[in-house]
């Protein structure tokens, strides 16, 4: 069962929902500290870390990506190099018409970017580019915090968990700063846990039940 994101909000104890908020200010508070020179290190580090990760796969992939927004782990490096090894790339929009959901659109580079509602970056729609959930052999989500069960928190939208709910069988990582990860989240029945979380420095695999270092 799917349930909307007022649903969720109303069906955590306020006590949750105060502490995710908490929480939520707390760790953007984190990644606004970083330094300019630390933020361009750790997008160069998550490009040499995401890479491999592809490299597996004999095949060209078709690589859900983000531009990213305000003080979210710096995307460009990654989308430059995606393109740069003639992978498939995609890039969210919101849905004109199914609020809270999000469509995924063939990326090629030259399409100019609009500022959505929330002010993030995204290519302007197209019908003709829209790629089926069933065709994306990677899917990069940001996130706010992580901890060390998996669970992620966002910014609140529930954009990406309904994503993750429409198709469960998606191939899933979380892009996040070192600095990102806490102890425990506050969770619900219906919170499922990224199975993978890259950082600069590490894969945080949790489909083994522990986050491992790198190979």
């Amino acid at each position: 069962m799917q349930h909307s994101n007022s649903q969720r909000q109303r069906q955590l104890p306020a006590t949750d929902q105060a502490q995710r908020q908490q929480l939520r200010q707390q760790l953007k508070q984190r990644r606004a500290a970083l330094s300019p020179q630390q933020r361009q290190q750790a997008a160069q580090r998550l490009v040499e870390q995401v890479l491999p990760l592809l490299a597996s796969s004999p095949a060209k992939l078709t690589v859900a990506l983000y531009h990213s927004f305000a003080d979210e782990l710096n995307t460009e490096p990654l989308l430059q190099a995606l393109r740069q090894h003639g992978q498939r790339l995609l890039l969210p929009v919101l849905h004109p018409i199914n609020r809270g959901q999000l469509l995924f659109l063939h990326d090629d580079g030259q399409q100019a970017l609009n500022l959505n509602r929330f002010g993030i970056a995204e290519p302007q729609l197209d019908c003709r580019k829209v790629v089926p959930l069933a065709q994306i052999d990677w899917l990069f989500t940001p996130l706010v915090g992580f901890d060390q069960q998996g669970q992620r928190l966002g910014m609140g939208g529930g954009f990406y968990d309904r994503t993750f709910g429409r198709y469960p069988q998606l191939q899933v990582a979380g892009l996040a700063y070192d600095c990102q990860q806490v102890e425990r989240l506050p969770s619900a029945a219906w919170d499922v846990p990224l199975p993978l979380i890259v950082t600069p420095t590490r894969y945080y695999r949790f489909d083994s039940g522990s986050p491992s270092d790198n190979a």
